[in-house]
């Protein structure tokens, strides 16, 4: 077995409870990719035990600063502990979904297990997790109080070549016969567990959306960067006059108008497969106005130099949302990159007023649902920002 021992920064920054170990701030140390390593200070005092990569920046994912090695016991409880907390939340509905394991924030580092219906999917994003992939199951199903009907691998992010890992898709356990169908508040939709995007759909806007929907009786809504079009189809069951959709994707684009149907609302919902941004400046060239808007984007910042990029993107984007909305309308809002800062987003949203000579008013800054902790000693946890705006 390996060892790690850190710089004097090094110790430093672990002293603030930050679980990641950066590879500037080793001194020496080796080990197996994926390998539990104990850590130590310069002088050799033990910091605790973390998980080695031999690729990314992040070198050591920290699990305990705990002297003792993990054990098995160990690594049940904190399996156990995240199940838990989403079982005392509600959010084992058989008929919905949710992320069962946060990764990092649960820490597991590096492993998400999602939950749709009685379908789990996980997705891996470093070495260490990679390596415990088969045992991590394995404690899954020991605390799950269901039994799957399958669990399929999908690790396929991007970020996993920064742990030089392969993509990878399959099913362990079980089969899957198709799209899988859950259940969101009055809404039910499809989810595609091989080719939607994360590990089939995004839950963590899941009360945000429920939240918006409450700006929609009697008003004509606009969904930009729908994908599956969850904001649209909760705004459309709570009483929108009508719903227009916005999105790129062909395949969510279909799924969408699926879902609109399954839902009784195909009548209030149209979707355009279009590009948003095009297609939000000729709205507003046409005079269109709305009285909820939602603009939920992808990541415009994947690291702290794309953010000065990215101000330029937000601005824009809601800069063309504020010019359709109708007085007293609201735009609801979003950022899902962590490089991006609560503060900045908001500043964003500011300069994005002034360009649109609206006044704007911040009613609420909502983050993700709680089965997406914010580790608070992990700030890359609180990544997504939700505003909620009224518009003058």
């Amino acid at each position: 077995m390996g060892k790690i021992k850190l710089t004097g920064k090094g110790r430093r920054w672990q002293l603030t409870g930050h679980p990641w170990v950066y590879v500037d701030d080793i001194l020496e140390g080796q080990g197996e990719a994926g390998e539990l390593l104990p850590v130590e200070d310069p002088n050799g005092n033990p910091m605790g035990w973390g998980l080695f990569s031999t690729s990314s920046r992040i070198a050591v994912r920290m699990v305990t600063r705990s002297p003792e090695q993990p054990n098995r016991e160990f690594w049940l409880g904190r399996m156990r502990r995240a199940v838990e907390a989403r079982a005392s939340a509600g959010l084992l509905d058989p008929e919905g979904a949710c992320r069962l394991l946060a990764g990092d924030s649960d820490g597991v580092p590096g492993m998400v297990i999602d939950r749709y219906g009685r379908t789990c999917v996980l997705q891996s994003g470093s070495q260490g997790s990679d390596r415990m992939r088969d045992f991590l199951v394995e404690l899954l199903l020991e605390v799950l109080p269901f039994e799957p009907d399958a669990i399929v691998d999908r690790s396929d992010t991007s970020v996993r070549r920064l742990e030089n890992l392969e993509k990878r898709v399959e099913t362990l356990r079980g089969s899957v016969a198709g799209p899988i169908v859950v259940r969101e508040g009055e809404v039910e939709y499809e989810v595609d567990v091989f080719g939607g995007h994360k590990t089939g759909a995004y839950l963590d806007q899941r009360l945000n959306r429920i939240h918006a929907a409450r700006f929609a009786e009697g008003h004509k809504v606009l969904d930009a960067f729908a994908y599956d079009g969850l904001f649209a189809l909760h705004a459309a069951k709570a009483g929108a006059e009508s719903v227009v959709c916005l999105e790129q994707n062909k395949a969510a684009c279909e799924r969408l108008q699926r879902a609109a149907e399954r839902n009784g609302v195909a009548d209030r919902i149209e979707v355009h497969r279009t590009n948003c941004m095009n297609a939000l400046r000729e709205r507003a060239e046409q005079g269109e106005r709305y009285g909820l808007i939602i603009l939920d984007p992808p990541a415009f910042a994947r690291n702290r130099k794309e953010v000065a990029g990215a101000e330029r993107g937000y601005v824009e984007l809601n800069r063309r949302g504020f010019a359709l909305a109708t007085e007293a309308g609201h735009v609801v809002s979003a950022s899902c990159s962590h490089n991006v800062r609560p503060h900045e987003f908001t500043e964003f949203l500011a300069s994005a007023a002034r360009l649109a000579g609206r006044d704007v008013w911040l009613e609420e800054l909502a983050g993700a649902a709680p089965d997406h902790p914010y580790l608070v000693t992990l700030p890359e946890s609180h990544y997504l920002k939700c505003a909620f705006l009224r518009i003058g």
